[in-house]
C-alpha cells in the first residue's frame, strides 16, 4: 500500500505506466508521463531550496500544471495548499499570509489582481502562462523557466514519513476568515484507500474532476483515481449542456458532485444515452433532495447512488450504501471503513438511538488540526470520547460541529448545527467573514448575515444592512461584494433596514432575523 501521497502516483506508474492518468481537453497524459513531469518538477522545488514542510500554494483552475505541481511539491517535502480558484486577491492573500507561503503557482490573470502589499512575504510566483522577472522582492518565474532549473542540481531527498504535513486545505470557520485543514500523507492516503473500498471503483473507470481542488471531496478524485489506476479527466464546470456532452465524449463512467450541481442536471433534458454508461455517483457536501436523486436515477440507469458525509476535519465519514437508500432516504449513511463515528451529548456520553448530539470523527483519518491556530484546534480537536482510562496516550477526535441523530441500526440522520455555519453551493460558509467584508463599503453602518433555507443552493445567503439612506445603497452593497467575494459567498438578496434586533447578551439576533425576513425572502424569490 502506497504511504506518502505521491506514491499513489509512483508506484502506479511502475504498475500501468502507458494507462492514462489525467486529461485536459484533448490532451491525456498517462501515468508515465505524469511521474516524469513531477520528478522534474520535483529537482526544480530543490533547485529554489525548497524544506520539508515548506508551504506552496496553488491557485489555478484545474490544469495538468495544477495536477503536475500538487504531486512534485509531495515528492519535494513541500505541503501542498490548493487555493480555490474562484476566491479573489483578498481572500487568498489571506491564506498566504496565515500559512507563511513563500512559493505561489497560479496565472497571469490571478497574478495581475494583486496588489503588492497582498503578495508580501512570497519569495517566488510560477507563471504557468507569463514571462520571468525580477522584482525588488520577489522573483516571477515563467513556467518553461521553472522547469528548466531541474537540470541545475542533483535531486535532494528528504526522509518524508507518513505523519508528515502533505497539505493544507483552507476551509471556512464559524467565525472570520477561512482555518487551514492540516492533513497528513497518511490522511491523504488512506482516505483515499478507504473510499476506494466501498465505491465500486476500477482500473477502467474515467472519473470526471468537476469540483475543486481545494476543496477535499474535489482532490480525493485525484488520489482515488490513482489508487485504483483510473483516469482523471479535468473539467471547469460553465454550463450542464457542455457537462454532457464531455460525458459523452469522454465516455466518463463516474460522477462526484454537490447537491447544486445534480439539481441542476436532474432539472436539464439530457441527450440520449448520456446516462447509461455512468456506473456510480456520489453526493456529498449537503443532503440530496429524493426528487432530484429519483430524477438522476431515471437519467442513469445503469449508476448506483453513494450519498455521503464528510468534513474536511476528517476527510470522509459516512456513506450510505445504494441498496439502504429506498429503505432510509434521509439518512447519510453509517462510518467509512477506518472512521468510527459517535453522537455525542452535552455531558460527554454517547446517545442512544434517536436522540439529539454532536457528531465525533474517530480514527486515522482525524486531521491534525487547524495550521497556525492552536485556539480553534483545541476548541473541535478534543480527546475521543470513549478513550479507555488506563492509556497513557490519549487519541484526537474532532468534533464536527454538526448536531445529527442515530436510529437502532446505527443509520445516522442530520439534524442542525451548533454554531451559525451557513450551508451554500457545496461550500460552509461563514456568515462573520461575508460580514467583514460588508463593513469595508463606505455606505454600510452594519450588517447581519442569515441563511435562508433554498432548493438549489441549500442555503441562500440574505444581508440585511444598515446603511447610508441612499437609494443607490443596495446596488452599491452587491456591486462591492461582487468585487471582493468570489460568487459562492455573494449574497442572494440584500434588504435594507433601519435597525437591527439584539439579544439580552447585545450580539445581533439571528434567529430572529430569519425568522422575520424567511416569509418576505420566500415571496420576493418566486
Amino acid at each position: 500500500m502506497p504511504i506518502l501521497l505521491h506514491h499513489l502516483l509512483t508506484q502506479r506508474a511502475k504498475l500501468s505506466p502507458q494507462d492514462n492518468a489525467i486529461g485536459l481537453n484533448d490532451t491525456w497524459w498517462n501515468y508515465q508521463e505524469l511521474e516524469t513531469q513531477c520528478v522534474s518538477i520535483r529537482q526544480s522545488f530543490n533547485s529554489l531550496g525548497v524544506q520539508l514542510g515548506q508551504r506552496i500554494a496553488v491557485y489555478l483552475p484545474k490544469t495538468l500544471e495544477a495536477v503536475a505541481s500538487y504531486f512534485s511539491i509531495s515528492m519535494s517535502g513541500g505541503a501542498i495548499v490548493p487555493v480555490n480558484p474562484i476566491l479573489k486577491s483578498r481572500q487568498v492573500s489571506h491564506i498566504l499570509r496565515d500559512c507563511s507561503a513563500s512559493i505561489l503557482i497560479t496565472n497571469s490573470v490571478r497574478f495581475d489582481s494583486f496588489s503588492p502589499e497582498e503578495l508580501k512575504g512570497l519569495e517566488h510566483v510560477i507563471l504557468i502562462d507569463g514571462d520571468s522577472k525580477k522584482l525588488p522582492d520577489l522573483t516571477i518565474w515563467s513556467w518553461k523557466d521553472f522547469c528548466a532549473l531541474s537540470s541545475n542540481n542533483e535531486t535532494i531527498e528528504f526522509s518524508i514519513i507518513e505523519s508528515d504535513i502533505a497539505a493544507i486545505f483552507y476551509t471556512s470557520g464559524s467565525t472570520g476568515n477561512p482555518k487551514g485543514v492540516v492533513l497528513s500523507h497518511k490522511n491523504l492516503v488512506l482516505g483515499a484507500d478507504s473510499v476506494s473500498s466501498y465505491l465500486p471503483c476500477l482500473a477502467s473507470d474515467k472519473m470526471l474532476a468537476v469540483l475543486p481542488f481545494s476543496f477535499d471531496y474535489g482532490f480525493s478524485q485525484l488520489t482515488i483515481a490513482f489508487s485504483v489506476g483510473a483516469s482523471c479527466y479535468l473539467v471547469e464546470y460553465v454550463f450542464t449542456q457542455s457537462l454532457f456532452k464531455v460525458i459523452l465524449q469522454q465516455k466518463i463512467t463516474t460522477l462526484a458532485l454537490v447537491p447544486p450541481l445534480w439539481i441542476k442536471l436532474a432539472d436539464e433534458e439530457w441527450p440520449n444515452n448520456t446516462g447509461n454508461q455512468i456506473r456510480y455517483f456520489c453526493n456529498t457536501g449537503g443532503s440530496m433532495p429524493t426528487t432530484t436523486l429519483e430524477a438522476l436515477r431515471k437519467q442513469m440507469p445503469n449508476a448506483k447512488p453513494y450519498l455521503m458525509y464528510g468534513l474536511t476535519e476528517a476527510f470522509r465519514s459516512c456513506y450510505l450504501p445504494p441498496e439502504e437508500i429506498d429503505n432510509r432516504p434521509t439518512s447519510f449513511g453509517r462510518a467509512i471503513p477506518n472512521a468510527k463515528i459517535m453522537v455525542v451529548n452535552e455531558s460527554g456520553q454517547e446517545c442512544k438511538a434517536h436522540e439529539h448530539g454532536e457528531l465525533v470523527h474517530c480514527g486515522p483519518l482525524v486531521s491534525q488540526g487547524y495550521w497556525n491556530d492552536p485556539v480553534k484546534t483545541q476548541q473541535r480537536f478534543k480527546q475521543r470520547p470513549d478513550q479507555i482510562p488506563q492509556l497513557t496516550l490519549s487519541e484526537t477526535a474532532v468534533w464536527s460541529g454538526d448536531i445529527v441523530k442515530k436510529d437502532e441500526e446505527g443509520y445516522f440522520y442530520f439534524v442542525g448545527r451548533k454554531d451559525d455555519m451557513l450551508k451554500t453551493s457545496g461550500y460552509r460558509v461563514s456568515p462573520q467573514e461575508i460580514e467583514d467584508t460588508l463593513y469595508c463599503i463606505s455606505c454600510v453602518k452594519e450588517a447581519v448575515i442569515v441563511g435562508i433555507p433554498h432548493p438549489i443552493l441549500g442555503q441562500a445567503i440574505l444581508a440585511i444592512v444598515i446603511a447610508e439612506q441612499d437609494s443607490a445603497a443596495q446596488q452599491e452593497v452587491l456591486k462591492a461584494c461582487r468585487e471582493l467575494l468570489p460568487n459562492y459567498m455573494i449574497p442572494t438578496k440584500v434588504i435594507l433596514t433601519e435597525a437591527l434586533p439584539r439579544n439580552t447578551n447585545g450580539k445581533f439576533d439571528r434567529s430572529s432575523l430569519r425568522d422575520k425576513y424567511y416569509n418576505i425572502f420566500m415571496a420576493q424569490d418566486k
